[in-house]
Order: C-alpha cells, then sequence, then structure tokens
C-alpha cells in the first residue's frame, strides 16, 4: 500500500512539473526575483510607526531618543524597500537586460525620493484624521480614531501607496492598498488623486478606482462606489479617465455609486445613499431617490393589522 501510494504521488507530481513547463503567465517560479509579499506588508507597518509615533510602537521604542528610534526605522525600511523597489522594477520589460547594480542603485534613488515625501505625507494623514474628528460625533478622541478606525487606517495606507504610485514603482502599491482591503473592507486604488482633510465613515464596503479625482473635504460613507461605467474594453482603456471627479466639500452617504470618467460632482453637493448616478451633478445639489412606500405588517398574536408608512422601504416585523 505505501508503494503504491508513492508511485501514485511521484506520478502526480511528474504530471504538475509538464504542466509548469508551459510558458503562461501562471508558470513563473523564480521565487528570488519576485516582490515579497510579507516584507511590503512588513514595510507598511513600519511606515505606520512613522507616520504616528506616539501610537505604532515596538517594544524597544525608546521615547527619550527620537533621533535613534528614527534612523533605525529610516534605515530599516530604506534596506527592505529598496529590495523589493528592485525586485519590482526587474519585472519591467525596459529593466529585463539591465544590470543588476543599475537596478539597485535606480531602487535606492526612488526609495530616497519616497522618504524624503514622510513630512508632506503626515501633513496628509494629520488632515485626514481631523477630519474624521470633527465629521464624527461618536468619536471620543483622536486615539480612537487612530487605533480604531478602519477608514483611517485604508486613507493612510493609500496616502503611502499613492507616492510610491507617483514615483513609477510598479505593483508594490497595489499591494500595499490590497493590505488595507483586506484588513479594511476599503479597496482605494493607489493611482486614485484625493485632496485633504478625507474621511471614510463606518468605510466597509467603499470603492475608489484608479482614475477617480476627489477634492478637499469629501465624506463618504460605507458601500460607496466611485468606479467605471464600464470596463469592457480592457486594456484599451488604460491611461483612459474612466472613473469619476468628486469636488471640495461633498457627502456621499450609504450604497450610492457614481460611475464614469465624464460624471463629475459640484462642490457643496450630497448624495443621497442608494443612489445611481452616471451623469455630472451641478455645484450645491441635493441629490436622493424617492423611496418606495413603506408597509409595516404588526402582529398581536391572533391577526395581522396593516398600516402604510410614506416615504420608505419594504419592511415587516413578525
Amino acid at each position: 500500500m505505501g508503494i503504491a501510494r508513492e508511485n501514485e504521488i511521484q506520478n502526480i507530481v511528474r504530471e504538475i512539473l509538464t504542466d509548469y513547463n508551459k510558458d503562461r503567465a501562471i508558470d513563473q517560479r523564480d521565487v528570488s526575483t519576485q516582490v515579497d509579499e510579507k516584507a511590503v506588508v512588513a514595510i507598511v507597518q513600519e511606515l505606520l510607526r512613522i507616520l504616528f509615533p506616539g501610537y505604532y510602537r515596538k517594544e524597544s521604542y525608546s521615547p527619550h531618543d527620537d533621533m535613534r528610534n528614527l534612523s533605525y526605522f529610516i534605515e530599516e525600511i530604506e534596506f527592505q524597500l529598496t529590495r523589493q523597489v528592485a525586485a519590482a522594477l526587474r519585472g519591467l520589460p525596459a529593466y529585463e537586460h539591465v544590470d543588476e547594480p543599475v537596478v539597485q542603485r535606480e531602487a535606492q534613488r526612488i526609495v530616497f525620493a519616497f522618504l524624503h515625501r514622510i513630512p508632506a505625507l503626515r501633513s496628509l494623514v494629520n488632515s485626514d484624521l481631523e477630519a474624521a474628528f470633527d465629521g464624527d460625533p461618536a468619536a471620543k478622541s483622536m486615539e480612537e480614531i487612530v487605533l480604531a478606525y478602519p477608514g483611517l487606517l485604508a486613507i493612510t495606507i493609500y496616502r503611502i501607496a499613492h507616492e510610491l504610485f507617483e514615483l513609477r514603482v510598479p505593483l508594490i502599491p497595489r499591494m500595499m492598498t490590497e493590505y488595507a482591503h483586506s484588513r479594511t473592507g476599503v479597496d482605494i486604488h493607489p493611482g486614485a488623486t484625493i485632496g485633504r482633510w478625507f474621511f471614510i465613515d463606518h468605510a466597509t464596503g467603499v470603492v475608489v478606482g484608479e482614475t477617480s479625482i476627489i477634492g478637499e473635504r469629501v465624506k463618504l460613507y460605507q458601500g460607496v462606489t466611485i468606479g467605471a461605467l464600464s470596463t469592457r474594453g480592457g486594456q484599451k482603456l488604460k491611461g483612459v479617465k474612466r472613473h469619476p471627479t468628486i469636488e471640495d466639500n461633498v457627502t456621499i452617504y450609504s450604497g450610492a455609486s457614481i460611475l464614469g470618467g465624464e460624471t463629475v460632482i459640484g462642490r457643496n453637493s450630497v448624495i443621497g445613499g442608494n443612489s445611481f448616478i452616471t451623469q455630472s451633478i451641478k455645484p450645491n445639489t441635493r441629490v436622493s431617490i424617492k423611496n418606495q412606500e413603506l408597509q409595516i405588517d404588526e402582529h398581536d398574536g391572533e391577526a395581522f393589522c396593516e398600516r402604510d408608512i410614506a416615504p420608505g422601504a419594504w419592511f415587516y416585523t413578525i
């Protein structure tokens, strides 16, 4: 029985190895040249410690030696991120025949440019924290928002990824925002352009597409989609603005879908829940859906009585 089992396993292995040699996209096996997902996540976590120095700490953190702490963090991030950026660059056709030292120097140049942007990045993140505190009466403190609000975490990781995206780093920015997606339920493409004081309340289910442009002081609720009207063109649509523009001071309530690259939501507008919008909205506009009639059936133990309330949606109590 043991020999037969071993032979069967070896046959399966040979079948899979033969399948590996078909030279398809899924057949890449050189892990030494691949970006390391765990390393990217670790880099994000290190960057969170720098962006929020009072909140994300290691046990070795010394509150009395900021220079030493920062030097350690920056050196570690520079080393690890340079390795991952170099791996990402090697995956581009333009770097296919470039000598390794040249790839490493370019990766290091990109990483240093990114690290120099940290003060500006912290300013953006601070504005998002202020927007969350000012926009949510349930928030008891800034600390609560930093440590317990998924919306701020998703936005912060997007901010990190966007800086790398702007530096034309392939793959890694998307891996970062997908890590945020897995943690928070918020899917923001790193290519989206988002202004200061951005707030996502409750967070879960929000989608913001790659070519979206979002102004300042915009507030989204859960389940909002800022997406493309159609992606049937596939790769032919690469580089085309497919997602909406949301101007300053716009609030978009839960479940709303705003679609299309030519769609502009004018400043100071309010978009009601479950709205489906594929055309531009003028500034200072309130958009809402006329609800269905609300019917409530009440059970008193012996019989049902029916009364209608409008506007509303179907609702039953049993």
